[in-house]
């Protein structure tokens, strides 16, 4: 595989920090722009030579120049748009929500069109839906959000649209449900992770909601964006996750199937339902099991936990 120059937005976000680690291990050339520097995320899943390996640059996407500067200093040939403010955030400060998520969005949009890239991959959301949709949604049903996110991301997926169809830049965007693994620490969508890094720690833990979801194993949603990335995009593609869906009951079960001593510490809100569908179709499923991802991530968090390196 020949040297490839990539430019992942959201770096140090839990999505951004796989996709970090495998173009790492594949031997490319890895800029981490973020606005934080936090980098926990990347010492858990990361090796320190892996981690030395990043160019990391400190840098907000709602500013346009900062984009282009730093797609021309590094020569990026691929670009991985994954910053945002999550659904918490958003609600807190819709203003700054709206620029980070949209307007941050477009100067990505236009910082690729304005240096010819042809590899753009993009994080929408399963928010861009409301549970009102229907239990299971097409790739290209009509989506009507109910939180601010999720009508930036729908706006999102316009901006892709306009921009191929006035600029011929194309992109492909990705819609996750609910993503878990190492790293998945911050979000409305957080709680199964940290069910499970509390099952590590021998903690009592309840997930904030109940009911059925696909559950996306983290480093395979990032290696979907990966791909998506590498993919010469004739159109704005927009596409769901997708795979299984499975209750809350049955992450908890699967936690407890690799730790017994789990059993009965671990609650969900069995009447507080998300307002997203619980199946979105997709034509490229991710296929992770949810016993094998949460397994995977249960020994890293307790690898974690005992002082032994990635």
């Amino acid at each position: 595989m020949s040297e490839e120059r990539w430019l992942l937005t959201g770096a140090l976000g839990c999505i951004g920090t796989w996709c970090c680690r495998q173009l790492v291990r594949e031997g490319h050339t890895v800029v981490a722009f973020d606005l934080g520097d936090d980098r926990h995320r990347a010492e858990l899943v990361m090796a320190p030579d892996e981690r030395a390996a990043v160019e990391y640059v400190r840098g907000d996407v709602t500013d346009l120049q900062a984009l282009e500067q730093v797609i021309a200093d590094h020569d990026v040939d691929h670009v991985v748009h994954l910053a945002a403010m999550l659904v918490p955030l958003a609600a807190a400060d819709p203003p700054r929500g709206a620029l980070v998520n949209v307007v941050g969005t477009v100067n990505v949009f236009e910082a690729v069109k304005r240096r010819s890239l042809r590899g753009l991959a993009y994080a929408s959301s399963a928010a861009a839906y409301d549970r009102a949709d229907g239990i299971t949604v097409a790739e290209d049903a009509d989506g009507h959000p109910v939180t601010h996110y999720g009508v930036h991301k729908l706006a999102n997926e316009g901006t892709a649209r306009i921009y191929w169809q006035d600029d011929g830049v194309g992109s492909v965007g990705l819609r996750p449900h609910i993503v878990y693994g190492p790293g998945r620490d911050h979000g409305m969508t957080a709680g199964p992770t940290l069910a499970m890094a509390a099952a590590v720690r021998g903690e009592r833990y309840e997930i904030p909601f109940g009911g059925r979801a696909q559950f996306q194993y983290a480093p395979e949603a990032a290696a979907m964006f990966i791909e998506a990335a590498r993919s010469p995009a004739e159109g704005a593609t927009v596409r769901n996750l997708g795979g299984p869906s499975e209750h809350v009951a049955d992450v908890i079960a699967a936690i407890e199937a690799v730790l017994p001593e789990a059993e009965g510490k671990l609650t969900y809100k069995a009447d507080v339902l998300l307002a997203l569908p619980e199946d979105m179709e997709a034509e490229r499923p991710a296929r992770t099991p949810l016993a094998q991802g949460v397994r995977a991530t249960i020994e890293l968090l307790s690898a974690a936990v005992a002082g032994v390196g990635s």
